[in-house]
């Protein structure tokens, strides 16, 4: 049996103000197209319940909470920029620099096979 993250997410918005829409939508859409099936996002109105923003210590918005796995991580904005929100959000990492897959062209010529990088 193969056990997923479950990634839990809030969204901070002041009611339906351009950059409130503007961020739940490129949030949906890095979501459905990234994470489909192993999410679950809660969009808190700031406006309508300003107790939950000051429990959780929200400043500005649109913020976006995510809540586990931990360690928690916010973005602030209205996130645009999809590879910033999931390196912010700590959803995607870095990609592997070449010195990371160490190739030898002469063994690849003779057939041989390029080794993944040994584990720290």
């Amino acid at each position: 049996m193969t056990f997923r993250k479950t990634y839990i997410l809030k969204l901070y918005v002041a009611g339906n103000t351009p950059n409130s829409m503007r961020a739940l939508k490129t949030l949906r859409n890095i979501l459905e197209s990234e994470f489909r099936g192993v999410y679950a996002l809660k969009v808190i109105d700031v406006l309508k319940n300003p107790q939950l923003a000051e429990e959780d210590k929200i400043l500005a918005t649109p913020t976006l909470a995510k809540i586990l796995p931990p360690p928690v991580r916010r973005i602030i904005g209205d996130l645009s920029d999809r590879d910033r929100v999931l390196i912010g959000l700590d959803l995607l990492y870095e990609e592997l620099s070449d010195e990371d897959f160490k190739l030898d062209i002469d063994d690849l010529e003779a057939g041989g096979e390029a080794s993944p990088p040994e584990s720290s």
